[in-house]
């Protein structure tokens, strides 16, 4: 133990092991008066543990399952820190689908790719100890669904079927904490802590509720991803059913964590020394609270006060100790222990029993000053026992001080909230009891404030010019002051140029850097004022122009004629710098409850320099003047000196007033509080009554403080009260207020529509009527009508499908609704509900009803397969919505010539069960265009169309007969091979030589070349070879290469007819005809010359196509 002390050192620094003082230590404090006792100390040696082996093995799993990586640290003393690194000691990255629980183990809400690594390492640091131990690292392997599959199919044989699911959404369900509910204890004062890690894919987001009530504002925070929910400084009132809902598009999941708050003991009030006189009186209180209710023991000097010796004065009640008729002896130190199973207090109380006559401890004739109109505070501090009574006197034969002007302090102080220049003067304090009587005086001197009578001036100064800046002060004679410039709130530069002097600053030669805020700061001993302006720096203009400014503010405020309700303000204006002064805005501070915010008071013209000021009562007031001219507002003036009015009974009410309810049981009324100076005098308050409209019933009535709200409970549900809110004061009340119209609160509705009827209007469209719930039963404002309906199943399919409630809420008190976006040929089942503030009653019984059928969809597809000579198979699906029972299918074609002209159209009608069609009896080489719908009872639905094309023969002369399909095909021979076809084109490709040498010869001669004098010169039959008849080119095959001429327009594998886009296709130069391939793969096509339409004025085009467009578009 240190020497007169009472530390205790305990030092293994030398050696021997902190076990060895491990234990529970309390100090003990003793003199001749008693025995006082410290609390118990306990002392705990810290341990880091080392992480157990464990075989740790690799995790494998798959693209989007959950996935804990536990961490499990050594328990240790203090409990560990937790975090999660890599190999290269960087913290994992953490976020809404990968997290750290409170228990240190590290949770996947659905594993990706990325999250493939062998470093998951858990490092727990044990702060106390500054070690940190590292556990082993974990092996995660995640297999994505692309991998997954191909090592299935590197294992398995063609015929085999394989191939894994993709990865699949989940509904979220919680990985931690596990069950639908658990519990949790907390005490009193510390942080509660709640956790919900949820699994699913997407992942889920985490919410948080307080069942029967709200989480409690600016205490609670979100933390991990909101997966932790965290409330500071628990109390009582926290304790509840805690909901953690995790949700994402599939669903939701939850858990209730039930809460209950404990409390280690707490002072409500705590014992306090006390100091008597032999035959006085006292008590000891010792008063705690906790959850469970505390034990209270009592000891005297240490030793529990069953066993202490006995003083016949001293009775044991409880929590109370009562001293009666004490004598000296009956000094000694007592201890309260409050205890529970979650703590204790120990608190120890002095009962000290002498006589001692008043002693005053302030030095005589101590000096105080003060500025006038602040407070002024005169110390009396004294002793005696017993407590001696204090009073204050004012000059040396003066009455006794009181009065609302004068606040009395317990310790003896003497408070002068306004002191005035007549407060001056000499005050004794006398204290006395009934052992003698002591008195001592103090000096108050009250000074006048320090004022800036001309402030620094705004300030447009040339280059190199000299500035002054003005700063003249009035102060009390008695008051040294001193004067400090500031430049933008720092020190002036420590520069020749700046030349402070008695009341101004001077600066010489004028540069840029001089630009700024420059401060006069007036100090003295017991007050401080301030006044800025800018200088602003510019070049020497080139003529001197006159400065307009905006005024100097106004000064020497003079409050006279002070009345209850008004009092005269009187200045003097300032400098109004070259542009009149337009007005003066009045303005005032309540010192008495909103001190430094100021008001608009009123205004007044700018030749008027005083005002006549309608007060309140029970306001402090101050008064500043601001100039204002049209370069605008000067800065405010001094405030004038402060007048307190006079306390007066509240003029108006609260404002706003409102009965809601917040509950079924209750009536919460609210309302807009008064302001500050709306109190009219101290102790303001609100009258709240209410009683239950159209029933005799009497008011009732509750009297509130500083609140704007008040809940009536046990209300019947949703009846009308009648309310009213009056306000009050120390001296009375306001004026009766007006009544308003409140309700109760909402329940739902008690009963569901009745007479539920639907009418069927077309195949989308019903009208639903229901007939209106009675009033009584809604039990709160009528709101409206909400109509849920889905659809069962469609009549055509007998299929049901996932069911998607939908919603239509007609307002009011509507009894009929139209159902629109109906699908025809379909079941349906509604209900109605009704609603209103508090949310949907019951839902009416499930009605039945069935919308006709409809036309139909479109076929799903058309395909024209197989083109021979003379026919084209026809391939369709059913319609998507076939909207009712189809009857047939409707097919019609014509056949389009090369001019794009329509031939007659054919219409066929097919069975309703078919799904194909062979056309015979076609015209060979021809295109048809083809228009298919399909039908039902009401009738045709919206149509699709396609067209195709019928093959050639060889020769492209013949129609085929019956049955020569077999000689057709041995007559198709490779034409690329013939000597007729070879010499074709050998000429072809002299005479594009020809031409490419005559363009040169002519382009080196600098002359023009005309295309169509071009073609007109070089036209040849050879290289236009059209058919007469029909426009078309001969057939073309090329058994060696089955690549189309022009990239873009290949043939469906379908076979399908397609139009492409390209500028470069082969459909460019015929008459829309797309090329198609023959069975064995060569080119089949038709082309003839590219026909586009003119003007108006009907002229056509007597261009002739190039030589290379008539390449590349022979066959």
């Amino acid at each position: 133990m240190k020497p007169n002390s009472g530390t205790l050192v305990i030092n293994i620094m030398n050696g021997g092991k902190a076990e060895a003082y491990e234990g529970v230590y309390q100090c003990t404090a003793r003199n001749e008066r008693g025995a006082a006792i410290s609390n118990n100390i306990v002392i705990r040696p810290s341990r880091s543990p080392l992480w157990t082996k464990e075989k740790l093995e690799p995790n494998q799993v798959r693209e989007g399952d959950s996935l804990v990586l536990h961490c499990r640290p050594p328990v240790g003393l203090p409990p560990p820190i937790i975090f999660w690194m890599d190999n290269a000691f960087q913290r994992l990255p953490q976020s809404e689908r990968v997290s750290q629980g409170l228990n240190g183990d590290l949770y996947f809400s659905n594993v990706q790719p990325e999250d493939t690594r062998e470093d998951y390492i858990c490092y727990a640091r044990f702060n106390h100890t500054q070690t940190i131990q590292q556990k082993q690292p974990i092996s995660v392997k995640v297999f994505s669904m692309d991998s997954l599959n191909d090592t299935i199919a590197a294992n398995l044989s063609d015929t085999d079927i394989y191939g894994a699911k993709p990865v699949t959404e989940r509904q979220p369900i919680l990985l931690t904490p596990t069950g639908s509910t658990s519990t949790k204890v907390e005490l009193r004062g510390n942080v509660l802590l709640l956790e919900c890690i949820a699994a699913g894919l997407p992942t889920p987001v985490i919410r948080w509720i307080k069942e029967g009530g709200e989480l409690p504002a600016n205490r609670t925070f979100f933390e991990n991803f909101k997966k932790t929910l965290k409330i500071v400084d628990v109390s009582e009132a926290d304790s509840g059913n805690y909901k953690c809902i995790a949700r994402n598009i599939l669903g939701s999941a939850h858990h209730v964590i039930s809460v209950t708050v404990k409390a280690a003991p707490y002072w409500i009030t705590a014992p306090r020394n006390l100091v008597l006189s032999p035959g006085e009186d006292g008590t000891l209180i010792c008063r705690a609270n906790g959850n469970p209710k505390p034990n209270i023991s009592w000891l005297a000097n240490g030793v529990p006060i069953a066993i202490a010796p006995e003083d016949p004065s001293r009775k044991v009640d409880g929590d109370t100790i009562i001293f009666s008729h004490v004598q000296e002896r009956s000094s000694a130190v007592y201890q309260c222990n409050a205890s529970n199973e979650y703590g204790y207090l120990l608190a120890n109380a002095f009962v000290n029993v002498l006589a001692e006559p008043p002693r005053i401890l302030t030095p005589a004739n101590k000096l105080y000053q003060v500025i006038a109109d602040s407070p002024a505070l005169l110390d009396c501090a004294y002793f005696g026992s017993p407590k001696p009574e204090i009073e204050w006197f004012k000059g040396v034969k003066g009455s006794i001080l009181s009065g609302s002007e004068y606040v009395f302090h317990d310790n003896g102080t003497l408070e002068i909230p306004v002191a005035q220049k007549d407060s001056t003067g000499t005050y004794t304090c006398v204290a006395r009891n009934e052992l003698g009587k002591i008195q001592n005086e103090v000096q108050l001197e009250v000074k006048d404030p320090t004022m800036i009578i001309k402030q620094p001036e705004y300030k447009v100064i040339q280059r190199y010019g000299q500035v002054s800046f003005e700063c003249i002060i009035k102060h009390d004679s008695t008051l040294l002051p001193t004067v400090i410039w500031l430049k933008d709130n720092d020190e002036l530069p420590d520069d020749e140029r700046f030349l402070v002097g008695k009341d101004n600053l001077t600066i010489m030669n004028v540069t840029d850097k001089d630009d700024g805020t420059y401060t006069c700061i007036v100090n003295t001993t017991l007050d401080s004022v301030s006044a800025s302006a800018v200088l602003t720096v510019v070049a020497a203009p080139p003529t001197p122009a006159i400065i307009y400014a905006r005024p100097n503010p106004p000064f020497d405020l003079e409050l006279t004629g002070q009345l209850e309700r008004s009092v005269e303000l009187s200045w003097i204006p300032g400098d109004e710098n070259n542009s009149p002064i337009t007005n003066f805005v009045i303005e005032y501070e309540d010192g008495l409850h909103e001190p430094g915010v100021w008001h608009y008071q009123t205004e007044v013209p700018g030749t008027q320099t005083t005002v006549q000021l309608k007060l309140s009562p029970y306001v402090n007031y101050s008064f500043r003047v601001i100039a204002v001219n049209e370069i605008g507002r000067s800065q405010p003036s001094e405030p004038s000196e402060q007048y307190l009015t006079k306390s007066a009974n509240p003029d108006e009410n609260p404002s706003n007033v409102q009965g809601i309810g917040s509950e079924p049981d209750n009536l919460v009324i609210t309302w807009e509080s008064l302001k500050g100076f709306q109190s009219n005098g101290p102790g303001l308050q609100y009258k709240v009554s209410w009683r239950q409209k159209d029933v005799d019933d009497e008011w009732t009535s509750v009297i509130v403080a500083n609140v704007s709200k008040y809940i009536v409970s046990g209300t019947p549900t949703f009846v009308p009260y009648e309310i009213k809110v009056q306000a009050l004061n120390d001296l009375g009340y306001a004026p009766e207020p007006s009544e308003v119209i409140g309700h109760s609160g909402e329940d739902l509705p008690m009963v569901a529509p009745g007479n539920v009827q639907v009418h069927v209007i077309n195949s989308t469209l019903a009208k639903v009527h229901w007939d209106p719930v009675p009033l009584k039963t809604v039990r709160g404002h009528l709101q409206g009508y909400k109509v849920y309906y889905w659809k069962v199943q469609s009549l055509s399919r007998r299929s049901r499908r996932h069911v998607e409630k939908k919603i239509l809420t007609f307002r009011g008190n509507k009894t009929f609704g139209m159902l629109p976006g109906l699908e025809p040929y379909s079941s349906y089942k509604l209900n109605v509900r009704v609603v209103n503030g508090k949310g949907e009653g019951p839902a009416s019984p499930d009605k039945v009803f069935k919308t006709p059928e409809g036309v139909p969809s479109s076929p799903s597809f058309l395909k024209i397969t197989n083109p021979t000579l003379d026919s084209l198979t026809l391939e369709w699906g059913s319609p998507t919505h076939p909207n009712g029972v189809l009857t047939s299918y409707i097919l019609k074609f014509q056949p389009i010539n090369n001019t794009h002209e329509l031939g007659p159209l054919v219409e066929i009608r097919i069975p309703a069960n078919e799904s194909s069609l062979i056309l015979k009896n076609l015209n060979y080489s021809t295109r048809y265009k083809f228009y298919f719908n399909a039908q039902t009872s009401v009738g045709s639905g919206s149509q699709i169309t396609e067209e195709a094309v019928t093959i050639m023969d060889e020769a492209g002369i013949l129609r085929p007969a019956v049955g020569a399909g077999k000689a057709m095909a041995s007559r198709q021979v490779d034409i690329a091979t013939q000597g007729w076809f070879i010499g074709l084109m050998c000429a072809v490709a002299l005479l594009i030589l020809i031409l490419l040498i005559v363009c040169f010869i002519r382009r080196n001669k600098g002359g023009k070349y005309p295309v169509k004098e071009k073609e007109d010169a070089h036209a040849d039959p050879e290289i236009q070879p059209m058919k007469e008849d029909d426009g078309t080119f001969g057939e073309y095959s090329d058994a060696e290469d089955h690549k189309p001429l022009k990239k873009g327009s290949r043939t469906p594998s379908d076979r399908t007819v397609k139009k492409e886009d390209s500028d470069d296709s082969l459909v460019d130069y015929g008459e829309g005809v797309n090329g198609q391939f023959n069975e064995d793969g060569s080119f089949i096509g038709q082309y003839s010359g590219k026909k586009e339409k003119e003007p108006a004025e009907g002229n056509e085009s007597s261009e002739a196509p190039s030589p290379v467009n008539a390449m590349n578009s022979f066959v």
